[in-house]
């Protein structure tokens, strides 16, 4: 039996489909098909009955999707111990949302690297939380504080917004008629949102977005009012601030997370220090001292 078949019955069990699970995998459904051909055959057992809609488990399949779990697990903790490594040469991957990673991190990280050229960061901007236990990151940013199991993280910092707008937006422009953009539905109630409805209150919402980059854009060609992290609207001539969050009801926090099977890695601790002094530092831009 080759061990790595496993991953891709489990990886089927739990998408349903061979399309799904091909995506997860990124390979070809034909690919999930044959590993899952050979583990059936090297088993001796028929694991899915392949059904029209879908591939369904059978009753073996079903029994031992729980033992399948538990060696990934292990196989996973075994490469998380593996990559740590001793040294702090070597590569970083990072998690963070998009705007965070673009419009802070990225343009502050020049002296990390300079200072330690053998590291290696890849700053990966998504907006899902990616999983620290299936190695999708080795440190995660994240806006609330990571809850998965063992995970090990560390708040460094609060990130104010204020509500901005473009200056010829606002200039000869009646606060009654003035209009806001905002989070769409799918953003689900995020603080800063919930502070512009409060503020805008009769007031029309004309453009929502799930991304916090477009808002930023559209907020700058003069279209309206939005909530923005006081980072990115007090250093911009393109914006001016219109209300500041003076008792931080849409701030929100931000995390520094690392498994725990990785925190002893030199390496990854030199990183996650590193992003941490950065956010240190920058710590009255990100509280939107200026706008206060």
């Amino acid at each position: 039996m080759e061990w790595g078949d496993v991953r891709y019955f489990l990886a089927l069990a739990r998408a349903g489909s061979l399309s799904a699970a091909s995506r997860r995998l990124g390979v070809e459904h034909t690919t999930v098909a044959r590993r899952v051909d050979a583990l059936e055959a090297a088993l001796g057992t028929r694991l899915f009955d392949r059904l029209p809609r879908g591939w369904r488990l059978t009753a073996e399949g079903e029994r031992l999707v729980d033992d399948a779990g538990r060696l990934e697990e292990e196989a996973l903790a075994f490469a998380r111990r593996a990559a740590g490594g001793t040294g702090v040469a070597g590569p970083v991957a990072v998690s963070a949302p998009p705007f965070l990673a673009n419009h802070f991190l990225a343009p502050r990280l020049g002296p990390v690297l300079a200072a330690h050229p053998g590291l290696v960061l890849t700053l990966i901007g998504e907006k899902r939380a990616a999983m620290l236990g299936q190695r999708e990151a080795d440190l995660v940013l994240r806006l609330s504080r990571p809850a998965e199991h063992g995970a090990v993280a560390r708040r460094v910092g609060t990130m104010a917004f204020g509500l901005y707008a473009a200056p010829s937006y606002l200039a000869g422009r009646r606060p009654e008629d003035w209009v806001f953009l905002g989070d769409d539905e799918s953003a689900g109630e995020l603080p800063q949102h919930r502070w512009l409805l409060a503020f805008a209150g009769s007031r029309p919402l004309v453009l929502r977005s799930n991304d916090m980059t477009t808002l930023f854009q559209a907020a700058r060609a003069g279209i309206g009012i939005a909530a923005l992290p006081c980072f990115v609207g007090e250093g911009d001539p393109g914006l001016a601030c219109v209300e500041a969050d003076q008792d931080g009801v849409g701030s929100r926090e931000i995390w520094i997370g690392i498994h725990e099977d990785l925190r002893r890695s030199p390496r990854l601790r030199l990183a996650m220090d590193a992003i941490a002094a950065i956010f240190a530092r920058e710590r009255r831009l990100l509280e939107g001292a200026g706008a206060r």
